[in-house]
């Protein structure tokens, strides 16, 4: 490499630190869930003047990352000025064109920060505390520029945040247990007045409802930029809702005839999918009771099936599957709670599963379980844990990889591979029981956990660039994803409460399938493991860069 290559490369190091480093600081509750600890006893800035401030030192990190010249830098390098080039571009247009900060109370919460602390043993309790206390102590402040800096809201936004608010004393209790059952007094008047300052901001949120008018949806012109900016893929909305709906129409038909194969009847037979699907969840019921240990099972057949089948190596990790918080409860049955990239400590990692809020009724409750029955939790499992998230987020932490491919990591190919692991399961020959039509029942879950993969994509894109309302998002995602009610009507509210996310899981399973079916194209000797292990050797980058990095 030359003299001048060197100072490029050099150059970019410099950048990159002093970039990464201003963006977690300004976001100290994002850098504790990365795993950075060193902004742990800070609340983010919020308020205008922090913002323009913020925005201003972004678009210096932009200019000083336009002027390296990427031709002379090695390919790895490229690769990361592309990374981090994207992450900066894109806070700054949350920033500037979205700016959640103003209309989003949610952005508001102080919960997240304090229970970050409270379960990850990263550093010993007594140190933890002290970072809980600081950010106790914070919260008065923070929730009064909250209300200065408020202004229209959006009343969706303003329900969510209502209904989060009631868990925070349950938060602040399990940061109390740290201290094993004796907390220190400047715990107990850091957390009395928080949790005074947190009731107080209800009330304000309350009072504001009734004017809420705020419309969280995007619109055309943010929506594309947001899709661009967050999937960092070269795909237009046109182009991602054009794809899902081709591959909805796919999924729907296969549907139909493993549906006819597994009642013996007709194709054509009159709602055959709806009541295929229906007799699955009566056969293979899941209660309040048996949710967690069906998940455990389900991830010891898994774990064993991936390991007699050699698909991928199964790194050496501390995984947990625990009964998820109340206030995390409702949306999904589980979700994977992993160390972040810049974790240094050897933190477990948790498989959250939850039993249904405690005020539900039973007929929501029923609703619930039939969506979530014991074949489908297998799916899902396979998706949260093994071989999904629990063992990419492995090897992802284990990668020798650069500051700025940690920093950078994609949910896009995150989900992607979670997805593709579904289907791999079901492709190399998993089934979740010894019942002789066990392949055909896991079939008919994973096309349906298909079907609502496509439908993410074309919601999230007919609601912020589109004009669909809520009858007609929840008559086709019950219509087409054959999902009970509950379950649409919290995708139609996922997709207002988020924009660009639940597109995630479809784009980034076409880039992990595309990558794979490369490999396989170059490689036609190599092994699962072999493809699999190459897949996840680079940490976690967008499904463009790692083709960048492994030169296809």
């Amino acid at each position: 490499m030359s003299s001048t290559a060197d100072d490029q490369e050099r150059a970019f190091a410099r950048v990159a630190r002093a970039a990464i480093d201003d963006m977690l600081a300004a976001d100290p509750v994002g850098a504790t869930s990365m795993g950075d600890h060193r902004f742990d006893a800070q609340l983010p800035g919020l308020s205008d003047s922090a913002i323009e401030d913020v925005v201003q030192r972004l678009g210096d990190h932009i200019t000083r990352l336009d002027a390296i010249d990427d031709v002379s830098l090695p390919r790895d390098a490229q690769v990361d000025l592309e990374i981090l080039r994207a992450k900066v571009a894109a806070r700054h247009f949350d920033l500037t064109d979205v700016r959640r900060q103003r209309w989003d109370p949610m952005v508001w919460d102080p919960a997240t920060s304090i229970r970050l602390l409270a379960v990850r043993d990263f550093a010993p309790a007594e140190d933890r505390l002290v970072s809980i206390v600081a950010r106790l102590r914070a919260v008065p402040e923070h929730l009064a520029q909250a209300r200065r800096t408020l202004r229209e809201v959006s009343p969706l936004h303003v329900e969510t945040a209502l209904a989060r608010s009631s868990g925070f004393p349950a938060v602040v209790e399990e940061a109390a247990r740290l201290a094993e059952g004796a907390p220190p007094a400047d715990f107990s008047d850091a957390a009395e007045r928080a949790c005074a300052a947190v009731v107080q901001h209800a009330a304000w949120l309350s009072e504001r409802l009734p004017e809420a008018r705020w419309d969280p949806r995007l619109g055309v012109r943010l929506y594309s930029a947001a899709l661009w900016h967050h999937l960092d893929e070269e795909l237009t909305p046109v182009q991602v809702l054009e794809s899902a709906e081709a591959h909805l129409d796919e999924v729907n038909a296969s549907l139909r005839e493993v549906a006819g194969e597994f009642m013996g009847e007709s194709v054509r037979s009159p709602d055959i999918v709806r009541r295929a699907l229906a007799r699955v969840a009566d056969e293979s019921p899941v209660t309040d009771v048996t949710v967690l240990a069906e998940v455990r099972s389900a991830m010891e057949r898994l774990t064993a099936f991936v390991r007699d089948h050699d698909l991928v190596r199964i790194p050496s990790s501390d995984t947990q599957v625990i009964e998820m918080p109340e206030i995390h409860r409702g949306v999904s049955v589980a979700y994977c709670d992993a160390p972040g990239p810049l974790e240094t400590a050897d933190s477990a990692t948790f498989v959250a599963v939850a039993p249904t809020p405690a005020d539900w009724s039973l007929d929501r409750v029923a609703s619930f379980y039939r969506e979530y029955n014991g074949v489908l939790l297998h799916d899902l499992t396979a998706h949260e844990a093994m071989p999904g998230h629990v063992l990419q987020l492995a090897h992802a932490r284990a990668a020798e990889t650069s500051l700025v491919r940690s920093f950078g990591m994609s949910g896009v190919f995150v989900e992607g591979w979670a997805v593709y692991a579904e289907h791999l399961m079901w492709e190399r020959g998993y089934v979740p029981d010894r019942r002789p039509d066990a392949a055909l029942r896991l079939r008919l879950q994973q096309l349906k956990m298909q079907a609502r993969m496509a439908l993410n994509a074309i919601l999230d894109a007919r609601v912020h660039g589109g004009d669909i309302d809520e009858p007609g998002a929840i008559d086709l995602l019950m219509r087409r994803g054959f999902q009970e009610e509950g379950e649409a009507v919290g995708k139609w509210r996922r997709a207002l409460l988020t924009a660009g996310q639940l597109p995630t899981y479809f784009v980034g399973w076409l880039g992990v399938r595309g990558i794979v079916d490369d490999l396989r194209v170059l490689h036609p000797d190599w092994s699962d493991r072999q493809i699999h292990d190459l897949l996840l050797a680079h940490g976690s980058p967008g499904p463009r860069h790692l083709r960048a990095l492994l030169g296809l």
